[in-house]
């Protein structure tokens, strides 16, 4: 699992910083909101939460959304605020290229002033800007192994993002990746416990069924994983709502 620091210290401004006062007000104020939202059950809420907050805090924003990219290939959109996200999140994943990858894969902020003079990405920058993407703002989330995460914000008009854009971005930024990162933690954990539950009622009923010892049940439905490529808590949850182990036909 990601750690807070690694997460915390990513991409730097392409520019330099500023409006200290006023960064420490919103600093205060994002804590707060990572401290509401970490206790959602859902992480997609979270993310939406601060893609939200992007847009009420950051200048010259006015859609975001968050791209998450597993096993640095398949991408995908999380939380777009509407319609133009979702599209232009689409068009990166068509055309591969784009800043939210490079932000995500380059550990980087990435700022386009002007999508119809912008020259890193000529495929992607002339659809987005057929779109009505203007500007974007990108900026890494985070890093686990091959999974890596970018927060992305959108303009409608040309030259809206400014140093002050990057520097709160970057706050956001830093606010949303530790909530994500203490969600996810509170998930696996959640699922650990449920998968523990869900054996140990599966051993339960083979030891009572067939009289057998807890690790010899355990042997029974880790060789059943084995012959239906089911994971472990797959073949336990079947073994209990059945009544069976699964066959090779229920894998299928």
């Amino acid at each position: 699992m990601m750690s807070e620091d690694s997460m915390v210290d990513r991409g730097m401004p392409s520019s330099h910083h500023g409006g200290g006062e006023r960064v420490r007000d919103l600093a205060t104020e994002l804590a707060e909101l990572a401290r509401v939202l970490q206790q959602e059950p859902d992480s997609d809420a979270i993310l939406s939460g601060f893609v939200h907050a992007a847009i009420d805090l950051i200048p010259g924003v006015d859609e975001g959304s968050v791209s998450v990219v597993l096993g640095r290939r398949d991408v995908g959109s999380r939380a777009p605020s509407g319609d133009l996200p979702a599209r232009i999140d689409a068009l990166q994943v068509e055309t591969g290229q784009g800043p939210c990858l490079e932000a995500a894969y380059e550990h980087r902020t990435v700022r386009v002033s002007d999508m119809a003079h912008e020259q890193r990405w000529p495929l992607f920058a002339r659809r987005a800007t057929e779109a009505g993407a203007r500007g974007m703002l990108s900026i890494q989330l985070w890093v686990q192994g091959d999974d890596l995460g970018a927060l992305n914000l959108y303009s409608y008009e040309a030259d809206a993002f400014t140093d002050e854009s990057e520097n709160v971005g970057l706050l956001v930024a830093s606010h949303a990746a530790v909530a994500f990162a203490e969600a996810e933690k509170t998930r696996q954990l959640h699922e650990a416990v449920d998968s523990r539950d869900v054996i140990g009622q599966a051993k339960g009923i083979l030891m009572e069924r067939h009289k057998i010892t807890g690790e010899q049940a355990f042997i029974v439905l880790s060789m059943a994983s084995q012959r239906t490529h089911l994971k472990l808590w797959s073949v336990a949850d079947h073994l209990i709502s059945s009544g069976d182990l699964p066959s090779r036909k229920n894998a299928q």
